[in-house]
């Protein structure tokens, strides 16, 4: 049974239900979700989408573009998530790759990339916007919202697709077909995609529920479609924040909605924390995600929600999730000084190669990368082993690892140990390349008090890995929606 299958009978089942609450507390049902789903289904066909059409996805989250997604995959499309946000010359490098015959993109964006006036202001806010129409120009154009200067003449108006007719179908797509292309990496003369098929989705889906039990009744505060997903296929409530939401309205919303569930980064978790340091009652699973959570976060989010389930989710784009752990765990291996992040069991086929880079297969995995093969073993990077209860425990990047003379240093290791220490927030060993020598002087950058944490580190890490310099910062880089750690530019904030 495919994804959208799945949604739509659950729909069925509970049409008066409340399914999702938007960011300004609008509510839609079930019932009104299946029936837009399948009328844009319907416009999208009678406008001549064809199976395996790429639909270059503009549309940020909110009920439009989560309607809009499953129509075009029930449709038998695929979405293209390209995010114009990367600037224009990424953009059009992963339009170069993917090469979608449609594109689908909020009014505003059409008007941005075709009014100087609000191309200047965008500027201004520090968002280079490509011009969509200009570079689109072959493609079949949809536009969400009301329709403003700059709209493609001829484009298709969401609002109108989702006030059609709404048949029943026979048929919402092949399982095993491509549905969605995810750019994650790579350079404007490299681009990667990840391409995801309903049925790898589908099993993705799956895995959060065998550790994330979810019903009717329960309410998830995230405006991350591979949480809400599993939401509403289970029947319980999706609740969406709203667009630039501060940490405080965050918190106030988990409250008012009543949020039995929410995900968060950590960093992001860590103002809302500092904006309302006791979460609602209601909670029973706060769930972080997207970069590794510090010891720090994690004894503040399980005194800030003591009733609920404070758990860490390890996943890939290419495939997700792979490993869900608890706080309560986490602490207790950082403590026994085994090294390493705890990740969780494996949910899903997990292997090591001889130098131990953690190597990941199941059928939640991703079909392959955009214009490659497909594979069956994905390679993560990540180095990693089992321990003795055959948990998965993060032991660092390849591509982070610190040159010491003959010993081979790898952050993710160590980083933990010296983030559980009393006074430290954060930890993150960098390296600064020596030009005399070859080697690397390793810098062990801070959140926190670092005076007299060069005595107390012998107690927890390997002599081999104690720092050369040791560097107080107020707060750590970090880029992207997840806001991982960058060690590029923390590279250079150490740097004398």
């Amino acid at each position: 049974m495919t994804l959208v299958r799945r949604l739509l009978d659950q729909a069925a089942r509970t049409p008066g239900a409340v399914a999702l609450v938007a960011g300004d507390g609008a509510e839609l049902t079930y019932g009104e979700l299946r029936r837009r789903v399948l009328a844009v289904r319907r416009g999208l066909l009678s406008a001549g989408l064809a199976p395996g059409d790429g639909v270059l996805f503009s549309v940020r989250p909110s009920p439009e573009s989560l309607v809009l997604a499953l129509g075009v995959v029930a449709a038998r499309g695929v979405v293209v998530f390209a995010d114009p946000g990367a600037g224009p010359e990424m953009f059009t490098a992963r339009l170069r790759l993917a090469r979608p015959r449609w594109s689908a993109a909020e009014s505003v964006l059409y008007a941005g990339s075709r009014l100087r006036p609000v191309r200047a202001y965008a500027r201004r806010r520090g968002l280079l916007l490509p011009n969509l129409a200009r570079i689109s120009t072959d493609m079949r154009h949809l536009y969400v919202g009301r329709w403003l200067p700059g709209v493609p003449r001829g484009a298709l108006s969401f609002a109108r697709l989702a006030q059609g007719d709404a048949p029943e179908p026979d048929d919402v797509g092949d399982p095993d077909a491509p549905a969605a292309v995810i750019f994650t990496s790579g350079t404007t003369a490299h681009p990667r995609a990840v391409v995801h098929t309903q049925a790898s989705l589908a099993t993705a889906l799956d895995l959060f529920r065998t550790r994330l039990p979810l019903g009717p009744g329960d309410v998830v505060h995230t405006d991350q479609l591979m949480l809400g997903l599993p939401t509403l296929i289970s029947g319980a409530r999706w609740s969406m924040p709203p667009l630039s939401c501060s940490p405080a309205g965050f918190a106030a919303l988990l409250a008012e909605r009543g949020a039995t569930h929410t995900f968060c980064v950590p960093a992001h978790l860590a103002d809302i924390l500092d904006a309302a340091p006791r979460l609602p009652d209601t909670l029973r699973h706060v769930l972080l995600g997207a970069a590794p959570a510090p010891a720090g976060i994690l004894r503040r989010a399980m005194a800030a929600a003591p009733s609920a389930e404070v758990l860490s989710v390890y996943a890939m784009t290419e495939i997700l999730p792979v490993a869900i752990a608890s706080a309560e765990d986490k602490l207790a291996h950082t403590a026994s000084g085994a090294g390493g992040d705890l990740l969780g069991a494996p949910l899903t086929g997990a292997a090591f190669a001889p130098d131990g880079e953690l190597l990941l297969s199941g059928p939640g995995l991703c079909r392959g990368y955009l214009g490659d093969e497909p594979f069956t073993e994905l390679p993560t990077g990540d180095l990693a082993r089992l321990d003795g209860h055959g948990r998965l425990v993060l032991m660092g990047r390849k591509k982070d690892m610190l040159i010491r003379g003959k010993f081979n240093l790898y952050p993710g290791l160590y980083e933990p140990a010296i983030a559980a220490l009393d006074g430290v927030a954060e930890a993150a060993y960098v390296g600064v390349p020596d030009p005399v020598t070859g080697d690397e002087e390793v810098v062990l950058a801070v959140v926190g008090d670092a005076s007299g944490l060069a005595r107390r580190l012998p107690a927890v890490i390997d002599h081999d890995a104690l720092p050369d310099r040791i560097v107080e910062l107020p707060a750590l880089p970090r880029s992207g929606r997840g806001r991982k750690l960058d060690r590029d530019r923390l590279r250079g904030l150490v740097t004398r």
